[in-house]
């Protein structure tokens, strides 16, 4: 039976959770979302928005692409708590630091994604999400980085500027009503970057909801996993 792909669909995808282990002694909780029958295509890791305002790994659009992409696209996700930060999956050690103790928590995922052993690695950052994988997420082993709504609130001007030095494709989707950098001013800022897309969203706002604007980001997140334009289908065989 065909049935129509909406915000709480969940296709079949095969879940085994995971603790990340940093290198400052922390356990972060996590799940890899996997495909079920044949081996990831790509596998994307996941930085959730920021804790101390809701953000979480659960964050809807993250969660939605822990339940989509597996089955529509052969596409590993990777989601977790950041220190200090609680889910319905638990809580993992430590507390929140504003961005600076979260180092380890990035190079732990990137750790993780890399053992993996997928063809390609993805980093995927909303909001403060974005912060992280611009921070510490410039690595030998990632392939490409996906910004949802990045507001550049904890990077540096000299930290954005580093991935000049890179060859990591960088595409960064700003909604055009977001509420803390829209896409004139992505693209002034992100213009120290060679290899950076800013994509503006249309109609789009911080917290991205919206079906459109889901499968808007989920088609980016697919396309740049597998290197190539991906439209993920908006329906799904039951049989």
């Amino acid at each position: 039976m065909i049935v129509e792909i909406r915000s709480n669909t969940e296709l079949p995808v095969r879940r085994e959770p995971i603790t990340l282990s940093t290198a400052d002694g922390m356990a972060l909780v996590g799940e890899w979302a996997l495909p079920v029958s044949s081996p990831p295509a790509a596998a994307v890791v996941t930085f959730h928005p920021l804790p101390t305002a809701g953000g979480f790994m659960d964050s809807h659009l993250l969660k939605k692409a822990a339940n989509r992409l597996p089955a529509l696209a052969d596409v590993a996700v990777l989601r977790f708590n950041t220190r200090g930060t609680t889910s319905p999956h638990g809580t993992s050690e430590g507390a929140f630091d504003q961005a600076r103790a979260e180092s380890a928590d990035v190079d732990a995922a990137i750790e993780a994604g890399l053992a993996l052993g997928a063809p390609r690695l993805v980093l995927l950052g909303w909001s403060f999400g974005t912060d992280l994988v611009l921070k510490y997420g410039r690595r030998s082993g990632v392939d490409a980085a996906v910004l949802l709504s990045p507001p550049l609130r904890y990077t540096t001007s000299e930290e954005l500027a580093a991935w000049a030095e890179s060859t990591i494709p960088v595409t960064a989707l700003v909604p055009e009503l977001d509420d803390f950098l829209r896409p004139a001013a992505a693209r002034q800022r992100f213009a120290a970057v060679p290899q950076a897309e800013v994509i503006g969203i249309e109609g789009g706002k911080h917290l991205w909801v919206g079906e459109k604007y889901v499968r808007r980001a989920l088609d980016v997140v697919a396309s740049v996993a597998l290197g190539r334009p991906v439209t993920l289908p908006a329906e799904w065989d039951e049989e």
